[in-house]
């Protein structure tokens, strides 16, 4: 059981003792923090929106977030069954005050999470987030007498909504798109990816009867771990192989991450979707990129070439959308396959990296497996240590920091240490209670022996009761 405050929301399982997962009276207290801290920051705003993914525990959590938010007399715009990025468009189009997105993104299904948002949609700032967990804490909650409790409505539009914002994009080519017949098999893991993106693939111009649904029925029975990386995604890799298609799409419960399946089965790479994305809004809008530590160094790569400038920001989305701002960047995001497009909105947005994506695909005129030789060709490995509460992460981290002082080590998110032509980076995670070890070099075994060294260094340290 755990349950987890970070600036990527609240974060638990389901189940267990209030305080130490994510039980309903964990559900009110945090959605009474969240609505009495925009009640005292906008008196004159009580609207708010909600949405949530189609995870088992969805209905539950939604409907105690609705009746809370009721009790401190906010207005609820319901999006029911909806993705993260539906409810961050969502948000401004209402001119409400906030939004809550009631899921846990790529974490198994026994979590659930409430990610807050701002009045623009999006994700609230680290200070504004202490704010609310001191209010919490605090209990000092703002419910109305009962002849000034919140009305509650639902809205089902959304999803054409989204779609259509992405087909008005000046880089969204339709006709392109429609033109290459594109053949596509499609992974939603169960949740509402499997409503929204072949609604987008068909007013993208794909056919339907060249739209293959696996896993695309919202049940919230994930069909597999709902993380895209390649060993989770096998179902879809074999029917890449077996038939004729010229590329896979797989989302997480959320829609927010976007992985890619090339037409013979093998992973495009999580990492590279941004890059391939990327690659395409550089080549008609030029301007800044950004993503985060923990990002594949293909994108500043392309980015150098194209003549523009590379940024590197702490993980978490709020932080590259801070960096994006601050530096102009014209695309962005994070190396999990979380595309930021700022002419749409400031979130992660699988459905918008599906679209830029299948144009700039169209407008190659070969096969993905082509594409992906384009781009510089790094190797990350991904790894991660289960914490335990004893476990002081802090000093675990300073300590390897001290054994790498030699090296340049950036330290503005956990440690980064550079080395000749490779990095490491490692952190405590915003969503699990880990620390992620992520090693990047042009091969794959140097890649696994960096981090391998790093795991040995950290389990050092903590055998030494650090």
């Amino acid at each position: 059981m755990a349950l987890i405050k970070s600036i990527s929301g609240i974060r638990g399982t389901i189940g267990g003792k209030t305080g130490d997962s994510l039980t309903p009276i964990d559900v009110v207290k945090f959605s009474a923090a969240f609505g009495t801290w925009l009640k005292r920051s906008q008196p004159s705003n009580l609207r708010i929106v909600i949405g949530r993914d189609a995870r088992l525990s969805g209905e539950m959590v939604s409907k105690l977030v609705a009746s809370t938010l009721q009790g401190i007399g906010f207005e609820i715009i319901d999006l029911g069954l909806s993705t993260t990025p539906t409810v961050e468009i969502a948000v401004p189009l209402e001119s409400a005050a906030g939004g809550i997105i009631l899921t846990a993104s790529h974490n198994p299904i026994q979590w659930n999470a409430l990610k807050l948002l701002n009045s623009v949609g999006e994700f609230i700032s680290g200070q504004d987030g202490a704010d609310v967990l001191a209010l919490a804490e605090s209990e000092d909650f703002d419910f109305v007498e009962v002849r000034k409790l919140g009305s509650y409505r639902t809205d089902n539009t959304y999803f054409q909504k989204h779609i259509e914002l992405i087909l008005d994009l000046p880089l969204v080519d339709k006709e392109a798109i429609a033109a290459q017949d594109f053949k596509i098999a499609v992974d939603a893991v169960n949740s509402t990816g499997g409503i929204a993106v072949p609604m987008l693939l068909e007013a993208l111009g794909v056919k339907k009867e060249n739209i293959k649904l696996i896993n695309c029925e919202p049940t919230g029975n994930f069909a597999h771990n709902p993380e895209p990386l390649p060993e989770n995604l096998i179902e879809i890799s074999n029917e890449l192989k077996r038939g004729h298609y010229d590329l896979g799409i797989v989302v997480d419960p959320d829609v927010d991450r976007l992985a890619l399946i090339c037409e013979d089965g093998s992973p495009f790479g999580e990492e590279y979707t941004l890059v391939a994305v990327a690659d395409y809004v550089l080549k008609h809008t030029l301007g800044n990129t950004v993503s985060n530590l923990s990002s594949t160094g293909a994108l500043r790569d392309i980015t150098l070439k194209a003549g523009a400038q590379y940024f590197a920001a702490a993980v978490g989305e709020v932080n590259v959308v801070e960096m994006m701002k601050a530096q102009n960047a014209v695309i962005g995001g994070e190396g999990n396959g979380g595309i930021i497009y700022p002419a749409l909105h400031s979130g992660r947005d699988a459905l918008v990296g599906v679209a830029l994506f299948l144009t700039h695909l169209a407008n190659f005129g070969k096969s993905i497996s082509i594409l992906r030789s384009t781009y510089p060709n790094y190797f990350i490995s991904k790894n991660k240590i289960e914490l335990t509460p004893d476990i002081n992460v802090d000093k675990v981290l300073e300590k390897i920091s001290q054994k790498y002082a030699k090296n340049p080590v950036n330290t503005i998110d956990g440690v980064k240490i550079e080395f000749d032509k490779e990095w490491v980076h490692l952190r405590k995670s915003n969503t699990e209670p880990i620390i992620r070890i992520y090693s990047e070099s042009e091969t794959e075994s140097t890649a696994n022996h960096l981090a391998k060294k790093i795991i040995n260094d950290i389990k050092e340290v903590i055998s030494n009761h650090l």
